[in-house]
């Protein structure tokens, strides 16, 4: 076939921008060729494409062995037929002769043409996944590219990335050039379909990273975030610990006035944070992860992952938490099953033994006759159990927050499950009449 200068072009072309060997495109071309040519033309002889690697001609070379006699003309020539072509084969050679068809050419474009389509893809492919290849849980800053249905499509780089809604934030809202930052999943190789490389905004490590990156005293390993329970949206504990004596892990985490915990929960859009100090010994852990409820006793059961607590009975609902989010997450962080009564309830039961109290309970206990926890005395509590200082925690949790948060959920329904209008009145009357 003629020389085709335009192949040799391209495929330097694709060499240079691509990084795909030169070498590489001629073999795949050829093969594909072969191919080609046995299906367009039917031959059933041995046969290979060569191209010339300095002008791009094309040429079908069908391969054929020399013998004394020949049975078979498609696969076989005689040894007087070789000689003729040169003095130097013997029988057992490999001859190849020229048959390339008279309408290759239009076939070997169309093939190479494919071909570096494919290659292309390929190329593409192999850079995206050695690009994010052992980036995996880890946090990238993208720009919202578009929005399909309800797929969230982010650039990272050159690569755009997939947000699927199972992986968003329930009920966060984005939009066209939206800066986000995003935790890279597994990636997966999707054959044709290219490189899978899912992102997640909904993963509790997106929290850790983000810490990570807002502390210093975590990024040098001073502070080691321990476990992180999330449900996206609205609310995540992270056990933090240190491993320097001096160096208070909550407060890292925090900054001053609340900066660094702040700059976190930002980027989550308002999700709140609880942040509290990771411990070795299970009571204590647990204990911590039920803050901001002040827990009287924990018993670890024996031979399992399950812990019975107790709390002060007005500080149940608390304990639990709207729809159960605090006892949810704290056993999600913990890994143990938790059982939450109130002290009275405790106490009828036999729930737990005195060895199970935690600490001076005398004050906390005696709370139940009276029942005058307010907000303030609330956030005394939290302070006081997080290690905060007043001004700390009032930029952490104002007390408009602390209101909508708990103050439906525990100061009316308790406060009205304890005193009862009716039962109220009939008390009053009662005491009119012995008047």
């Amino acid at each position: 076939m003629p020389a085709n200068s335009e192949l040799i072009d391209t495929i330097s072309l694709i060499e240079k921008e691509k990084g795909i060997d030169k070498e590489t495109l001629f073999e795949a071309i050829e093969s594909s060729l072969i191919s080609a040519c046995k299906k367009n033309f039917g031959t059933s002889q041995n046969i290979r494409v060569a191209i010339d690697r300095d002008n791009g001609a094309v040429n079908v070379l069908a391969q054929k062995e020399v013998v004394e006699e020949v049975e078979d003309a498609t696969l076989q020539i005689s040894l007087g037929d070789a000689r003729e072509i040169s003095l130097e084969y013997v029988v057992g050679d490999i001859v190849e002769i020229v048959v390339t068809p008279r309408d290759f050419g239009r076939i070997s474009a169309q093939t190479a043409k494919q071909v570096v389509v494919q290659k292309f893809r390929e190329a593409e492919r192999n850079k995206v996944i050695n690009e994010f290849k052992g980036r995996e849980y880890r946090l990238l800053s993208g720009v919202v590219e578009r929005i399909e249905r309800r797929d969230v499509y982010v650039t990272v780089g050159d690569t755009e990335l997939k947000l699927a809604p199972t992986e968003q934030i329930p009920g966060e809202e984005y939009y066209f050039n939206q800066r986000i930052k995003v935790l890279v999943l597994d990636i997966k190789d999707g054959g044709s379909r290219g490189p899978l490389i899912p992102v997640s905004r909904s993963h509790p490590d997106l929290v850790a990273r983000l810490f990570e990156q807002e502390v210093p005293e975590i990024a040098d390993g001073t502070v080691v975030i321990k476990a992180v329970a999330r449900e996206a949206g609205h609310r995540t504990k992270i056990a933090v610990a240190s491993l320097n004596p001096n160096v208070d892990p909550v407060g890292s985490c925090v900054g001053a006035g609340g900066q660094r915990v702040n700059l976190v929960v930002n980027e989550l859009n308002g999700e709140k944070i609880d942040i509290i100090t990771h411990s070795d010994n299970p009571k204590d852990f647990i204990a911590a992860a039920l803050s901001p409820a002040v827990v009287l006793a924990v018993r670890v059961e024996e031979g399992g992952k399950s812990a019975k607590i107790v709390v002060p009975d007005n500080q149940l609902s608390l304990a639990i938490g709207r729809e159960g989010q605090n006892a949810r997450l704290a056993a999600k962080l913990t890994g143990f099953r938790i059982d939450i009564k109130s002290y009275t309830k405790a106490m009828e039961e036999n729930f737990i033994d005195d060895t199970d109290m935690l600490g001076e309970t005398e004050e906390a206990v005696s709370v139940e006759a009276e029942i005058t926890v307010d907000e303030a005395q609330y956030a005394e509590a939290a302070a006081e159990y997080y290690e905060y200082d007043d001004d700390e925690y009032d930029d952490e949790y104002d007390d408009d927050e602390y209101d909508d948060e708990y103050d439906d959920e525990f100061y009316d329904d308790e406060y009205d499950d304890e005193y009862d209008d009716d039962e109220y009145n009939d008390a009053e009357g009662d005491d009119h009449k012995q008047d």
